[in-house]
């Protein structure tokens, strides 16, 4: 098979020990009935969190709020959507209902398992030409692989495995509990999963701009079927324009995704954007090197892996500082990273 520079860019990656790549899928979309009423409402979910006393505080200040929260938004305006259909964030609701923006007048597709809220969304001429990396998580091939030997392989460079790296990041999240989590570039929807299920959450948003791997994480979601009667939802968003009014969300998660972004800084000052005040953002991604790192070892790193945001700690931190973002602190091993950092 030939070479292409993309290709050729993946193996100096795999020769890094870091993931490597195998085969391919198809899907189908699910079938699910029309509703025979429709309602006009902005999109919204609610808090049915039971928590201790000691966590309660957050998912009582929604409750008692007596109003709704207004979760997803237009990604042009920001305003609130209008859906006709029936109401909830779980994925049958939001297959069966229409969308539509009350400023510009956009109507968003909810034609397929997930949502499209991408500013490009239903256009038929236009094409984005998107970076190399992220179009290699596009592919059926990467998606359908990521869960099946992929992210296993993540081990190798530090990474203590998804049931750990998912209870490190609750213990950032306690703050935010009772609240609305979105999962940034969730991927196959892996810790959307593990959100989703902790029962910890009012909602949880699973949000990637990869359509295949939207595709996965619902196959991943239909084998338990109490995943989709949950408030989870199946977002197909940028995540440098995410969807969603300013200060409306409480937690932000981003597993082994920050190199991916085409850009890091647009990505957090807009997850700062979304980011009620107290709220958290957490993040795992590969360090391009740490102080341990040999000299030759960080010149080979910083050659193989040109086309991929590959920062060090010390560029994170700087980066989340530089959006507004507070409380900085982070858990290294390797070339693995979880740092979390705070809304003011």
């Amino acid at each position: 098979m030939a070479t292409t520079p993309s290709s050729a860019l993946h193996q100096k990656f795999l020769s890094l020990n870091y993931p490597p790549l195998y085969h391919n899928s198809q899907f189908r979309p699910p079938r699910l009935r029309r509703p025979s009423r429709h309602h006009c409402h902005p999109i919204r979910a609610t808090s049915t969190v039971a928590l201790p006393p000691e966590r309660r505080s957050r998912a009582e200040e929604i409750q008692s709020s007596g109003v709704d929260l207004e979760v997803l938004a237009c990604p042009i305006c920001y305003e609130p959507l209008i859906r006709r259909g029936p109401p909830g964030l779980n994925l049958r609701a939001i297959y069966r209902s229409g969308f539509k923006c009350r400023k510009c007048d956009k109507s968003y597709s909810s034609k397929d398992i997930y949502l499209d809220l991408t500013v490009t969304a239903g256009l038929k001429e236009y094409v984005e030409v998107q970076p190399s990396g992220t179009e290699l998580f596009r592919s059926p091939l990467v998606s359908f692989l990521y869960e099946r030997g992929w992210r296993q392989n993540f081990n190798r460079s530090g990474f203590p495995g998804p049931d750990e790296e998912f209870k490190m990041a609750q213990d950032y999240f306690k703050s935010a509990e009772g609240g609305v989590l979105v999962d940034v570039s969730c991927g196959s929807g892996l810790f959307s999963r593990k959100f989703a299920k902790s029962g910890t959450y009012s909602a949880v948003v699973a949000l990637d701009f990869s359509e295949n791997m939207l595709r996965q994480s619902y196959e991943f979601f239909k084998r338990d079927p109490t995943l989709l009667d949950t408030n989870l939802a199946l977002v197909r968003a940028d995540v440098a324009r995410l969807p969603f009014p300013s200060g409306s969300v409480d937690a932000v998660h981003a597993g082994a995704a920050l190199h991916c972004w085409p850009s890091p800084s647009n990505a957090i000052a807009e997850i700062t954007r979304i980011l009620r005040s107290g709220g958290v953002f957490v993040g795992t991604t590969f360090l391009r090197y740490t102080p341990s790192t040999p000299w030759i070892t960080r010149q080979l790193r910083e050659s193989a892996l040109q086309g991929y945001n590959y920062l060090t700690e010390e560029e994170i931190e700087d980066l989340c500082a530089s959006c507004g973002l507070t409380n900085y602190t982070s858990n290294v091993q390797q070339a693995f990273i979880m740092f979390s950092a705070q809304k003011p």
